[in-house]
């Protein structure tokens, strides 16, 4: 494999409107925010990454002004003029910066994509080349959809029947107390077989059980991440209670994490964001995890661009990566995106890998210029 030398970095502070907004027990953000990492090697090869922040610490501690800060002044040093042989390096090169993961994933992905773009390959068969014998792409991702937290039990059905009708076929849905037992029997009625699961954000605690309980005649694929967002020893005092599968997001940040969670038995599927845990060098590490140990995955989505959607479809295309995944086409989230060609949906709710070297996507200038003016003007935080 041929090395790449990183030449230069260089970060773009980005906001796009959203085709619909999506409410979640953190509340809701007014347009979907992030900071683009372009890295470009001696050789001319540019590769493009995403950290995918929010303007608010809700899902994570993380924002648009932490991400652009921690890259711009610890990160981007530490990588520029470094010869990289292999973009596992990232990781450990990044590692005297303490957390910051979804800054350090918009890094390490714009040096995968690099790479895999020097070497001719593409994002996924590098993937590939970092896994046992048996793990090439399918050259697709099973995927479903995320419906927010909606005014009604009707227009939430009526949210689902939109979605189905789309091709879709798995439904997860947001809740949150008072929005839970009754939105999902509800829901269960007017769609007694469709493939539907609950996400909760962290939104409850162990007192809450006979409560969640009530959820076990419903059929559901799972209940992802009911309890706190740092909390593994609760969940296992939570799941041997249900009959439903606990699915374990916000607290799975590294592979220890999930050895931990399965041995304790505090879930029985495991959600993986990308960004959440770092980058892929982590991410590959987990999936391997659970291949070892029979663990149901999927791949989680934050309204990720094109940039970050591409690296996500060709990770979740991975055959280990056994449950839809939560990366939806490009026009569920909007009118035009930061990169060509957009994500269709096609048959059988599966979204193709993009074709050609590196994420397979082409970053337009434009939109991105567009885009940062939309967050300079949008500004929210304080200027001091």
């Amino acid at each position: 494999m041929r090395a790449i030398h990183i030449k230069g970095i260089t970060l773009y502070e980005i906001a796009l409107p959203l085709a619909e907004t999506l409410r979640t027990s953190f509340g809701e953000e007014p347009f979907k925010t992030a900071v683009l990492v372009e890295v470009e090697t001696d050789e001319g090869v540019t590769g493009w990454g995403e950290m995918s922040v929010e303007i608010d610490p809700g899902y994570s501690s993380e924002t648009m002004g932490t991400a652009i800060h921690v890259g711009r002044e610890f990160m981007s040093p530490r990588l520029l003029g470094k010869m990289i042989s292999d973009p596992t390096e990232v990781r450990e090169i990044l590692r005297p910066v303490r957390g910051h993961p979804l800054a350090k994933h918009g890094m390490e992905t714009a040096v995968w994509d690099a790479f895999a773009r020097a070497n001719d390959l593409s994002i996924a068969a590098l993937f590939e080349r970092h896994l046992p014998a048996g793990h090439a792409s399918r050259g697709y991702a099973n995927v479903g959809v995320s419906i927010g937290i909606k005014p009604s039990v009707e227009e939430t059905i009526e949210t689902i029947n939109k979605r189905l009708g789309q091709g879709y076929g798995r439904i997860k849905l947001k809740i949150q107390p008072g929005w839970d037992v009754e939105l999902a029997r509800g829901v269960r009625s007017a769609h007694p077989d469709i493939l539907l699961m609950l996400d909760a954000n962290s939104a409850y605690t162990l007192a809450d059980a006979d409560h969640l309980k009530q959820l076990d005649d419903l059929n559901l694929l799972m209940l992802e991440q009911p309890l706190g967002y740092h909390d593994i020893y609760e969940h296992s005092k939570l799941q041997p209670q249900m009959k439903t599968r606990i699915c374990l997001d916000e607290s799975i940040l590294t592979a220890d994490d999930a050895r931990m969670a399965i041995e304790l038995g505090a879930c029985r599927i495991i959600n993986l964001k990308p960004g959440r845990v770092g980058g892929f060098s982590e991410s590959l590490d987990i999936y391997r995890v659970c291949v070892e140990t029979g663990t149901p995955l999927w791949i989680g989505g934050m309204l990720e661009t094109g940039v970050g959607r591409a690296a996500h479809v060709a990770f979740a295309s991975l055959p280990g990566v056994t449950l839809p995944c939560d990366i939806s086409a490009t026009d569920r989230y909007f009118t035009q995106d930061i990169s060509e060609p957009p994500f269709v949906l096609g048959e059988g709710s599966r979204i193709a890998v993009a074709p050609g070297v590196g994420t397979g996507v082409t970053v337009q200038s434009d939109r991105v210029e567009a885009a940062a003016r939309l967050w300079k003007e949008q500004y929210p935080y304080k200027r001091v």
